[in-house]
């Protein structure tokens, strides 16, 4: 037990399971975080701990947790999905609770939120993508990097999602992770692809894909890229591919790499030695007998996706070229094109308004907050109240900061409000239980592939997994 908290009976009638696990009540304060991803999980975590009175309720809109963690980070990066067996600990603490299967707006409102808790957490995330802006941005295969992302990470939803690989390039619009993600996605040796958690699906895309060239666009030059280093030496390593880094656009910054700080001084270094220093014997082989590449073409603006002759999919997307301005740059009017068959938006995404009666703010996709104070009672943090910006570790700390302003404010708080006893009827929703059967369902059906699991991709199959 954790220091006074009690069990309490919980009203069956109030919220009855597809498993008969009975959810765990407490007299203390009582917390909702909204979003079971990184934000969630690690804003709970401190939550639980500093008050063992409390009652901290998880509720998410997928049977299963973990959202980003689960169905943004690439499939081969295992150890960055390693914050899950934390992830884990927090959800058996004797005053958590995970409720999925339940949607805010839908299954329940803010308001009810707010009458039920003395705490509401939101760190829903991010919905949606950015959109370019141009002309020929709704044309056929143009379409988000998220999206492909959701294919071979199988978020519920893009089952049929329809992805062309029928081309010999691809333009990725952004020079992010994420960008870098796919582009890996897309060119590794489909063999090591397997052993993952990737979809079924992508795989055999990946096995008639055509593509061989997938260029990234960034609009400024080479000291703002926003990957990291670690995603950068993959790249210049992978398998059968070779980097295309134009030089023009490395030499004017050698001289500047004494005055950058570390990190970002080994990840210029390393673009720098990458475009410009003549590679080793073994490795100038390599790049000579691959037979896709990947291109980092930078201080480039995309201003047009022009149609193909059935005037429906994309063919080309023309680039403006750009000149740098101190930290920014100006926009010329000297034009490139590339012929293409499937363009990516990477540029970032923005949040929605889950709920009518939350505050937001449209245009910059956020719940406007102070330090994650939202308003009295009312707190956000991850993505939802910052933007998508930065990795697991940064979501990491502004949550642990928004949750030590929610163990602030709850000081001397003693009786609670009536938590998920006063709450609507929701009668689908899911338990930490059912998503361990979930769990072990994938991992049994990914043993004779030989994969670490076989995820289950429709919010059907999920239920069914639980029921059987």
């Amino acid at each position: 037990m954790l220091g006074s908290w009690q069990v309490l009976r919980c009203k069956s009638q109030v919220f009855r399971n597809l498993s008969t696990t009975s959810l765990k009540c407490g007299s203390g304060p009582k917390v909702a975080v909204v979003g079971g991803g990184a934000a969630g999980f690690y804003a709970t975590q401190q939550i639980a701990k500093a008050r063992p009175d409390s009652v901290i309720d998880i509720f998410e809109k997928l049977p299963v947790p973990f959202g980003l963690v689960r169905f943004g980070v690439a499939p081969d990066h295992q150890d960055v999905k390693k914050c899950i067996s934390t992830f884990n600990k927090v959800a058996e603490l004797p005053n958590v609770n995970y409720i999925g299967n339940s949607t805010l707006g839908k299954d329940f409102s803010f308001v009810d939120l707010k009458r039920c808790y003395d705490s509401v957490l939101l760190t829903y995330g991010t919905d949606e993508d950015r959109k370019l802006g141009i002309p020929g941005e709704d044309l056929r295969n143009v379409m988000g990097a998220r999206d492909l992302v959701s294919v071979y990470n199988g978020l519920p939803g893009y089952e049929t999602f329809p992805v062309d690989l029928d081309t010999d390039t691809v333009v990725i619009i952004g020079v992010g992770n994420v960008s870098i993600d796919v582009a890996r996605l897309l060119l590794s040796p489909v063999d090591q692809l397997r052993k993952f958690d990737v979809t079924e699906a992508w795989l055999e895309k990946r096995l008639t894909s055509k593509v061989k060239r997938v260029v990234l666009v960034g609009r400024r030059g080479p000291l703002h890229v926003s990957f990291t280093i670690k995603e950068l030496r993959e790249m210049t390593k992978l398998e059968n591919t070779r980097p295309i880094l134009h030089k023009e656009q490395y030499l004017p910054i050698q001289d500047m790499l004494a005055k950058l700080e570390r990190p970002r001084k080994r990840l210029i270094e390393l673009l720098v030695n990458t475009a410009l220093k003549e590679p080793d014997a073994k490795t100038a082989e390599r790049y000579n007998n691959a037979k896709q590449s990947w291109e980092l073409q930078l201080l480039r603006s995309p201003v047009e996706a022009l149609p193909g002759p059935d005037g429906k999919s994309v063919a080309k997307l023309r680039l403006a070229v750009n000149i740098p301005k101190g930290d920014s740059v100006e926009q010329t009017d000297q034009i490139e094109e590339i012929e293409t068959g499937l363009v990516l938006r990477s540029i970032g995404y923005k949040s929605i308004q889950a709920d009518p009666d939350i505050k937001f703010d449209s245009k910059k996709g956020i719940v406007p907050n102070e330090d994650g104070r939202v308003s009295p009672g009312v707190y956000t943090a991850g993505w939802l109240g910052t933007g998508p910006r930065g990795v697991i570790i940064d979501t990491m700390n502004n949550a642990f900061k928004v949750a030590g302003n929610v163990i602030e404010d709850l000081k001397g708080m003693q009786e609670g409000k009536p938590g998920r006893e006063g709450m609507p009827h929701l009668p689908g929703h899911t338990t930490w239980q059912d998503w361990k059967k979930i769990e072990q369902v994938e991992e049994e059906a990914g043993k004779p592939k030989g994969k670490l699991r076989e995820k289950l991709w429709t919010v059907e199959s999920m239920l069914n997994a639980i029921k059987s």
